[in-house]
Parts: structure tokens; C-alpha cells; sequence
């Protein structure tokens, strides 16, 4: 009983939290904390009869290939600006390599606390291991592991590089993967867009890249709880593995939020804030929710794709006429990525900062 409410206070922390909902559940008959609980106005509930839908189904290999890359870049097309949000199949990521990350991720999970701890996020830091304040102390049902990792010349030293040999190899091989898949698919989007190929390849190149490990624990009241607060990414594009099949990821589609299931070993790629300021709102960024069940644990892994920071990013200059003109400011990277993390996820409220308003864009 002392652990447990020597957690609950530490829960309690307006400051970066170092405990664990994995470690929090393992109290038996655990009632939830109420720095967990969420308040009435923060949990937009389904509305009765919604039932969980398949988002559309992108196919990469249709989209390199010569005789199927119109119809599918149609499909891409109207994807983006209908949902902002697809399903990735025959991707091309090594399967096998796919299985092993799930093992690794899983493994991680398993290890003591006090081994996970040596990766804990650091006062005045969003990277690391942990979890962090959602609002007013209230805290995610959920634990992370986040890190950027590229430009490799701003990885944390403490971080990947003193991972357990056998997950850090499998997922430096993870991400080269995926950053050449994201490199593929950021240059059909920008063909989609009708883009000139050279603005999406010289903002993206070398951008930044970051990843985030999530755990979510089962919770004994899952309805009182959220996974991960409703967002929209302040990305380029995210491309989510849903590591051991569980769902929970939830989209605010027409004002309602939905579940959505996904295919086996399909990945799911979100457009983050990034394109929609690029495509000068033609796309939409999505924005999603997770949640947790009483039952089983949900693990996922997210890599994020960013401009570069020396990067300006606004509407395309390939897309602005005097009959389109720029809905959005522009910003430098870097300003925008340090606003990112010193604001409260809450909706799509950060992107709606970067409208310009009255025709200033600068």
C-alpha cells in the first residue's frame, strides 16, 4: 500500500513523471489515480451505434508501379484530403525485421524498472523514457520511450546508443528502412500535390526524424482513462506499426470520433500539420486519440518525419496563385519545433497558431 501511494503522489508531479503505469498496475485491485481520471469536458465520448471503420488501403507497390501509379496517386490523392490518414500495404519493410522489433519492443517492456529508469526523461526534457503531464497535472494512460534520431548528430548519447545491444540494432536497421520508405512516399505525395519534386526533396532532406516506443498498460476502468490525448501530429508524416495487433486508435472524422481497425501487417501513415501547411490546407492532418481496454496491453511504434530545421516551412510555392493565396504564416523549422514541444497537445490547436490572418504571412 505505501509504494502505491508514494506512486500516486509522484503521479502528481507537474514535472516530467519517471514512474510507471506498468509498474502502477501491478498493485492489485488498483483503483485508477485521479491524476489519470479525465474530466467531463476532456472526453468527447462516441456518440451510440458507431461502429469501428477500415480506413482506405494505399498500395506501395501500385504506386511504383508504370502501369498502376496513375490510378493508385488518384487514390493517394483524394486519400489525403478526404481522411489524411491511410493504411500502408506491401510496404516493402523487411517482415522478418517487422517480427523482431515487435519481440524488442516487447522485451523492453519486460525489463525491471529500475533498468528502464536509466533512460528516464530528464527535468526540462521530452526525450527519454517515461510520461509526461497532459494538462493541468492530468497525466496519459500510458508509458514512452521517445527520441529523436536523426540528424545522428542530435541523438541523445544516453539514449539509443546505450539501448540493449539486440533492440538497438534491430531498430537502427528499423528506421533506415523506414526512412527511405518515407522518402518514397513524401515524393508521391508532392507528385500528388502536383509539387515540384525539388521543394519536397530539399525540405525533407536529412530532416528531423524521431520515434516513440508506447506501451499502454490495460486499465481495471478504461472508460475513465485516454491512452494518448487528442492530437493531431505536428509532423510531415507519421508511419505508426501497431506492434502486437491491439487496437485503440480512435480519428475525429466529421465532428465524431471513430475506431478504426487496421490489416495485418499494414502500416498506417498519418498526414501531420507540416503537409497541411504545405498543401495550403488541401490536405488535412488527422486528428486521433488512443485508448486502452481492461484486458489486454497495447504496444505501438511511431516514426516521425520532419522538414529539416534550417527549413522554412509554408504553403508551397508551387500551389500559391492570386487564387489561392497563403492560409498559413511561414516559419523556420526550428521555431516551429521548439513551439511544438512547449505547448500542450489539445486537438489541432498548434497548427490553428500558424494561420496567417489579414494576409500576413511572415
Amino acid at each position: 500500500m505505501a509504494s502505491s501511494l508514494q506512486s500516486t503522489t509522484v503521479l502528481q508531479s507537474s514535472e516530467p513523471v519517471h514512474i510507471s503505469v506498468q509498474e502502477l498496475i501491478k498493485c492489485q485491485k488498483i483503483t485508477v489515480p485521479q491524476c489519470y481520471i479525465l474530466s467531463d469536458q476532456e472526453y468527447p465520448k462516441l456518440l451510440d451505434g458507431i461502429q469501428s471503420t477500415t480506413i482506405p488501403t494505399i498500395d506501395m507497390k501500385s504506386l511504383v508501379s508504370q502501369e498502376d501509379k496513375e490510378s493508385e496517386l488518384k487514390k493517394l490523392h483524394a486519400t489525403c484530403k478526404e481522411w489524411g490518414m491511410f493504411q500502408l500495404v506491401n510496404h516493402g519493410v523487411n517482415s522478418t525485421l517487422m517480427e523482431k522489433m515487435k519481440h524488442e519492443i516487447q522485451e523492453f517492456y519486460k525489463l525491471p524498472i529500475e533498468e528502464k529508469m536509466k533512460y528516464k526523461i530528464k527535468t526540462g526534457d521530452v526525450e527519454g523514457y517515461g510520461t509526461v503531464t497532459r494538462s493541468e497535472g492530468k497525466l496519459d494512460w500510458g508509458d514512452r520511450f521517445f527520441m529523436i534520431t536523426n540528424p545522428t548528430h542530435r541523438r541523445k548519447q544516453h539514449l539509443l546508443p546505450e539501448l540493449p545491444s539486440s533492440l538497438r540494432n534491430n531498430l537502427e536497421s528499423y528506421l533506415l528502412e523506414l526512412q527511405e520508405l518515407g522518402r518514397k512516399l513524401l515524393g508521391m505525395i508532392g507528385e500528388a500535390l502536383k509539387m515540384e519534386l525539388k521543394e519536397m526533396e530539399d525540405m525533407f532532406e536529412d530532416g528531423i526524424q524521431a520515434v516513440r516506443m508506447t506501451y499502454y498498460p490495460p486499465c481495471p476502468q478504461p472508460e475513465l482513462v485516454m491512452g494518448l490525448t487528442p492530437h493531431s501530429d505536428a509532423t510531415g508524416i507519421t508511419i505508426l506499426n501497431q506492434v502486437n495487433g491491439v487496437n485503440g486508435l480512435q480519428i475525429k472524422k466529421d465532428g465524431v470520433w471513430i475506431p478504426v481497425s487496421f490489416l495485418p501487417d499494414s502500416l498506417v501513415v498519418n498526414l501531420g500539420d507540416v503537409l497541411e501547411i504545405m498543401s495550403n490546407g488541401m490536405y488535412r492532418s488527422i486528428e486521433h486519440r488512443a485508448t486502452v481496454n481492461s484486458e489486454k496491453e497495447r504496444i505501438s511504434i511511431a516514426f516521425f518525419i520532419n522538414p529539416k530545421f534550417e527549413a522554412e516551412i509554408g504553403p508551397s510555392t508551387s500551389l500559391i496563385n492570386p487564387e489561392n493565396p497563403p492560409l498559413f504564416k511561414r516559419i523556420r523549422m526550428e521555431d516551429y519545433f521548439n513551439g511544438l514541444f512547449s505547448f500542450k497537445l489539445n486537438g489541432k490547436t498548434y497548427l490553428e497558431k500558424m494561420r496567417s490572418q489579414n494576409g500576413d504571412t511572415n
